[in-house]
């Protein structure tokens, strides 16, 4: 299926006050032009930067672990053969996230702490980073997420300038697309079926927030036990709504799920169906999860992150050659070069030093598309300002620590219950 990227304006579903926030990348909240460079220097690093990654190995994001594990690993092999950070190797340790049912996060925090990582690249699920973040930047460690997408990391307590990081951009930016999808589709009656998370929660509000303001009708919003799935007076609110749409935001109860509303009648050969990114993958022959042949044929989904190159698929078979799904793989990688991009211009690798740096490296300065290039630019010039964009798209962190530009896949399942993108859409938040 041919792919197309494309520029939407989100205000076609929302107003774009409420789309397009403000937006800082390297002056402090005081408004001066004081660079980080020049900020008090913190405790210098080991020397040595160490990457942890603290992915999902096992639970109900495990499928979204090899390509995230595949793309730290392609960096850190990059990184290292252009002749690594501050004249040393960069170094990996990794641990599995699991997901807030195993809870088993904070215990394998522990061991990326223990092994000095400086910067821990995770975790997948915005819940499991909510059991450990305050673990993690009380170290002193850079928390950098490829996939966290929920809007609480931008608000309250997480808005504030400190050591977490994300290069997938927020909810609000997949809800705008994704409610904009739907009105494409020319669908004006949509029910929602969410996990009761952090995570499924704050999206199903996006989408509904975006669908009301374009003044189409949410007919049920129905949220679900992320430990027991959804019920069957769940899936009876759900069919019952007659609606000419149904939006699943799941991880992989999908599986459970979808056999459940084909036998009440609201199935996706009944109701046109929509995914999001928890649940956009692969449910053929041969993948971890998978359904009967025609099943998904025709369902839509949203993953954060720009296409994957056939370039960059191929230097990820080099670290794993098994890989067949690619979400968040460019997101990982970026959060590894980008970190030692920070490091280097901060002429040390530890977390706070990092921190201070991240936002200045991926805006307003000379462009770069490589750690190779722009660490070329820095070793003539050690204050060189440079912008790496990145394989995930131009990053431009933010203020709170998030991308503020970025962009949406759509996808379609085909006969064979795979996906392929049908184009991506860019936009700011």
């Amino acid at each position: 299926m041919k792919s197309s990227t494309t520029t939407i304006r989100l205000a076609a579903v929302a107003a774009a006050s409420a789309l397009v926030l403000a937006a800082c990348g390297g002056s402090d909240s005081a408004g001066d032009d004081t660079k980080a460079s020049d900020a008090p220097a913190a405790v210098k690093g080991d020397g040595t930067l160490t990457i942890g990654s603290l992915l999902p190995q096992t639970g109900s994001l495990a499928f979204l672990g090899p390509p995230e594990f595949a793309g730290v690993d392609l960096a850190i092999n990059d990184i290292n053969a252009a002749g690594g950070v501050l004249g040393k190797d960069v170094v990996g340790v990794k641990a599995d996230s699991g997901d807030t049912d195993s809870g088993i996060a904070p215990a394998e925090t522990d061991k990326l702490l223990k092994a000095k990582s400086d910067v821990i690249v995770g975790a997948a699920s915005s819940g499991v980073s909510k059991t450990v973040i305050d673990k993690i930047l009380s170290a002193g460690v850079v928390e950098y997420s490829p996939a966290n997408t929920s809007t609480d990391f931008d608000t309250g307590d997480y808005s504030k300038p400190d050591l977490y990081f994300r290069t997938a951009p927020s909810d609000i930016l997949q809800g705008a697309v994704l409610a904009n999808l739907l009105i494409e589709d020319g669908k004006q009656n949509v029910a929602i079926l969410a996990r009761q998370d952090a995570y499924g929660e704050t999206l199903a509000k996006e989408i509904s927030k975006n669908l009301e303001a374009a003044g189409s009708t949410v007919a049920a919003n129905v949220l679900y036990s992320e430990k027991t799935g959804p019920g069957d007076s769940q899936i009876t609110e759900i069919a019952d709504a007659k609606a000419d749409a149904i939006v699943l935001v799941a991880f992989e109860e999908t599986t459970t799920i979808i056999p459940k509303l084909i036998q009440a009648g609201a199935g996706p050969q009944e109701v046109s169906t929509y995914f999001v990114d928890g649940n956009t993958a692969n449910y053929g022959e041969g993948d971890a999860a998978t359904l009967p042949d025609g099943t998904l044929k025709g369902t839509k989904g949203t993953i954060p992150g720009a296409e994957a190159t056939s370039d960059f698929k191929d230097r990820l078979a080099t670290v794993n050659p098994d890989l067949k799904d690619y979400a968040y793989s460019a997101e990982s990688y970026d959060a590894v070069v980008t970190s030692a991009l920070a490091a280097i211009v901060a002429n040390d690798d530890s977390g706070e030093a990092i921190a201070k740096e991240l936002p200045a490296v991926t805006e307003g300065g000379e462009k770069c598309d490589s750690f190779e290039a722009c660490a070329a630019l820095l070793k003539d010039d050690p204050k060189a300002d440079i912008d790496y964009d990145g394989v995930s798209g131009p990053i431009e962190l933010g203020e709170t620590g998030s991308p503020t530009a970025a962009s949406i896949g759509i996808y379609e399942y085909d006969n064979k219950n795979k996906i392929s993108p049908v184009k991506y859409i860019a936009g700011n938040i």
